[in-house]
């Protein structure tokens, strides 16, 4: 920002960009659900079990992308469709979902069901139906309403194929020219829709953002802010928060995570899932609820306890979630000593700096790690007789070795500092008799223990630029290249301007010029 706006206050302009990608992706597991939820009710209860995406560029959301659909894949579809079917045409609900009442509970009457597929299926499309996929849906419920002398359940049939429907299960963006620049193209009212509520809310857009992109309001600059700013004051927006952290802080790994019983009897599954839900309380509590400085979240020492998680942080259990602080002087500080990224980035019997250390680079700093090179010999670490009794012992033979060296050098000094907890995150002074130094070091910075860590951390300015590239790409379903990064600088310098508030920086991304812009094919 140049000195002038500086002073009187004004907005420095956005870099001119080419925009993204349009795309065709599968909705993620928790995008359709959600919507079913929005729809037809919360209590519409599935576990489809869709099949997991692709990490890509640190993002799943990237990888439904190049997500297909197997004929294995495509019963689970179907047998999620047909469970939410049956539930929407429970009598219980009719009142909720129905305008009309059929002339007869027993025959097939058009009038009814056009009503119904034409407000439920601009909901489930993401967009108003076809007049030939109206009359499609309408015809296959009449045919089945007649042959099963059951008006609802003929309804249920044409439900079941919608909802297994590709124009519902993907989303296929549409461009159009863009009247503000020349020869450029933007997503189309509708397509600009679902990008929006996929990425603040995590689900398919709701009947006003539809009624917004109907009457062209969408497309103004003034119509979308104020659609955005409806948005981020919505309930819904906490889903949408919770799914983009889960991803970027790639909490998928939990599904796969165990730990050696012997060895950590207090670890369950149970608290695996605690643990996962302990950080996204807090970021959800502490970036929405308080609009807090992001970089507060890895100094922060207030947090949400449950009744596990309590056996592992040696605290008394509460009788349910609960919010807690620890105390100034205790070792932890910030969600790098929650359990959920101590236990995640740990051996199933043991501690790892440089898992940790690892995960600090790639998941919080967006800075890749090389992987290790082939036939490294870890005889010397792997034998029961080994003469390192330490960690850091260990990682120092690493760090001497040249074949190691090079990765172990940008992981291992950031993890050493996390020494000071186990493999599931329970704080410990000593590791084999030996008293444990967590000192580490951080770009040449020295620190010590997860408490100096937690501070190198929010002090550099790695970690709100690697924020800025996981949002402006979870959102728009494409990564960053090296195009984009004017304006990922531009961003970053707008949500420093505000606090490194996250509403600031979903509202900056989503009401820019390149997250409506698309490239020319």
């Amino acid at each position: 920002m140049s000195k002038t706006a500086q002073k009187t206050g004004a907005k420095s302009a956005e870099p001119d960009s080419a925009g993204t990608p349009k795309h065709l992706r599968a909705l993620t597991q928790d995008q359709y659900l959600n919507t079913l939820a929005y729809v037809f009710g919360p209590d519409v209860q599935i576990e489809p079990h869709f099949p997991p995406a692709q990490r890509t560029d640190g993002l799943l959301a990237l990888g439904t992308a190049r997500s297909g659909v197997s004929s294995a894949q495509l019963e689970l579809y179907q047998k999620a469709a047909l469970g939410v079917s049956q539930l929407v045409i429970n009598p219980e609900r009719r009142k909720f979902l129905f305008t009309c009442q059929p002339r007869s509970a027993t025959a097939a009457d058009a009038a009814c069901a056009t009503a119904f597929f034409t407000r439920i299926g601009r909901l489930i499309h993401r967009r108003p139906l076809t007049p030939a996929e109206l009359k499609e849906y309408v015809d296959e419920a009449g045919a089945a309403a007649d042959r099963l002398q059951d008006f609802y359940k003929g309804l249920a049939v044409s439900i079941e194929a919608m909802l297994i429907s590709p124009d519902v299960l993907f989303v296929v963006e549409t461009a159009e020219p863009d009247p503000a620049k020349a020869g450029a193209q933007r997503l189309d009212a509708y397509s600009l829709a679902t990008r929006l509520s996929l990425f603040l809310w995590n689900a398919a857009p709701d009947d006003e953002l539809l009624r917004a992109a109907e009457k062209g309001e969408l497309q103004t600059p003034k119509g979308r802010l104020a659609q955005v700013n409806r948005m981020l004051a919505s309930p819904r927006l906490e889903k949408g928060v919770r799914a983009f952290f889960d991803d970027m802080f790639a909490f998928d790994a939990f599904a796969a995570l165990s730990k050696d019983a012997q060895v950590y009897p207090a670890f369950t599954g149970v608290t695996a899932a605690d643990a996962r839900e302990e950080t996204l309380r807090v970021v959800v509590d502490h970036l929405i609820a308080k609009q807090g400085d992001y970089r507060d979240l890895f100094t922060t020492r207030e947090t949400f306890i449950s009744p596990r998680l309590a056996a592992i942080y040696k605290l008394p259990a509460p009788p349910a979630w609960t919010r807690y602080t620890f105390p100034e002087g205790s070792p932890r500080s910030g969600i790098v000593t929650h359990v959920s990224f101590l236990a995640t980035h740990a051996h199933p019997v043991r501690s790892s700096p440089t898992m940790r250390g690892k995960a600090l680079r790639e998941l919080l700093l967006c800075q890749p790690v090389p992987p290790p090179p082939p036939n490294v010999d870890f005889s010397a670490l792997e034998n029961p007789k080994s003469p390192f009794k330490t960690t850091r012992d260990r990682v120092t033979f690493h760090l001497k070795n040249p074949v190691c060296a090079g990765c172990h050098r940008i992981t291992d000094p950031m993890g050493l500092a996390l020494e000071n907890f186990d493999g599931v995150g329970t704080y410990r002074s000593e590791e084999k008799g030996q008293q444990i130094d967590a000192s580490g070091t951080f770009d040449g910075k020295a620190f010590a223990g997860a408490v100096g860590l937690g501070q190198a951390l929010h002090d550099n300015p790695a970690l709100t630029s690697c924020l800025v590239k996981r949002a402006f790409s979870y959102g728009s379903g494409s990564a960053a290249g090296n195009d984009a990064q004017p304006l990922l600088a531009y961003f970053n310098t707008r949500f420093g301007e505000q606090g490194y508030k996250l509403p600031v920086l979903l509202r900056e991304i989503t009401t820019s010029d390149a997250f409506a812009r698309v490239k020319a094919e």
